[in-house]
């Protein structure tokens, strides 16, 4: 990993910079250095050590605080924090360079301030160049990240709509819609409103990037409702978040009860069980599994895939799916409330 990064940094190319540099200057600048060629060589070498050391050392150090700080959400606090490191960096890098230099070759320096002035200098030079380029490459991976979520987000949001505005959902709807009217005027008129409510929502959040868990829940209600009354006691829905706070991808646990239903059989001798609660800082969304031998309608498989891309773009933690004989697992990661 060490040596990749040296080569994709091009350090080698630093080194080779800073002994010309060095030699050039220092042949030019010490007027002694021209008739004796030991000192012209100790001289050269000492000042290609402190170039590439000041070089490839502030480059780790600009790496370094802008991974943990970044340019586009932190601007003034990365500056800041970006300055004093480098001063720091710079004034130890130089005294230890000196007292080594000095115990190495049994010399001394006349004047340590004005050497650890000329190397800050030279510092913020190069840092200039360095944490302004870290800065341009932070721009522009957080314009190619919002550009690629903008063009995820679309993706994912067909298939939202799909999810739901398609001929089966509405067939099932209205086929278990005609069965009321005649059965149970009430519940027909509920059936309907439930229904309406869940045409709103889709539309509604087709442009949101995420909902308040407190909004999801209750569409999530009317979805369930509308499920239920078509498979009865076959399918039981348990939904236990109630307290939690937090953020989650619209329509993501509607995607995940629909995947569920589409891929597993749902009969009176295979119940289906759905269980949607949270557990060591995930919505947990687990069902038994009982695969259908033939899935009636085609699948895409772009239902789960897109719920796990939205993630990467909403949250750091991904979104982990777990497969065993019996059960199937999709884990959320809970996205704290924003202001």
């Amino acid at each position: 990993m060490a040596e990749n990064r040296f080569q994709k940094e091009g350090y080698w190319k630093v080194i080779v910079f800073s002994v010309i540099g060095a030699s050039t200057v220092t042949y030019f600048s010490c007027s002694s250095c021209s008739h004796d060629g030991s000192k012209f060589l100790v001289t050269a070498f000492f000042s290609s050590v402190m170039w590439s050391i000041m070089w490839i050392g502030n480059s780790e150090l600009t790496h370094y605080i802008s991974k943990q700080i970044s340019w586009v959400d932190y601007p003034v606090k990365r500056l800041i924090v970006g300055v004093i490191s480098t001063v720091v960096f710079t004034i130890l890098v130089a005294i230890g360079l000196l007292k080594s230099w000095e115990f190495a070759w049994d010399i001394k320096f006349s004047s340590y301030k004005e050497f650890v002035a000329i190397s800050l200098i030279i510092t913020f030079l190069i840092s200039l160049f360095m944490h302004g380029r870290e800065f341009l490459l932070q721009w522009k991976q957080s314009a190619v990240n919002a550009e690629r979520y903008a063009k995820e987000s679309m993706v994912a949001t067909y298939e939202n709509l799909k999810s739901q505005v398609n001929p089966h959902f509405l067939f099932n709807s209205l086929n278990a819609l005609t069965n009321l009217v005649y059965e149970d005027q009430d519940k027909a008129v509920k059936f309907i409103k439930q229904l309406s409510e869940v045409y709103r929502y889709v539309l509604d959040t087709r442009d949101k990037e995420v909902v308040s868990l407190e909004e999801e829940v209750k569409f999530l209600n009317s979805y369930i409702y509308l499920q239920q009354i078509r498979f009865g006691d076959k399918l039981s829905i348990e939904l236990s978040l109630n307290g939690l706070n937090t953020m989650v991808a619209p329509l993501a646990l509607q995607m995940l009860i629909e995947n569920a239903v589409k891929h597993n059989e749902v009969s009176e001798e295979n119940n289906l069980h759905i269980k949607i609660y949270s557990d060591e800082g995930f919505i947990m969304v687990e069902n038994n599994l009982q695969k259908k031998l033939q899935i009636g309608e085609t699948s895409s498989g772009l239902g789960l895939e897109n719920i796990c891309k939205r993630y990467e773009f909403l949250c750091d933690t991904k979104v982990a799916i777990e497969q065993a004989d019996n059960k199937f697992l999709v884990k959320l990661p809970i996205i704290p409330p924003r202001n």
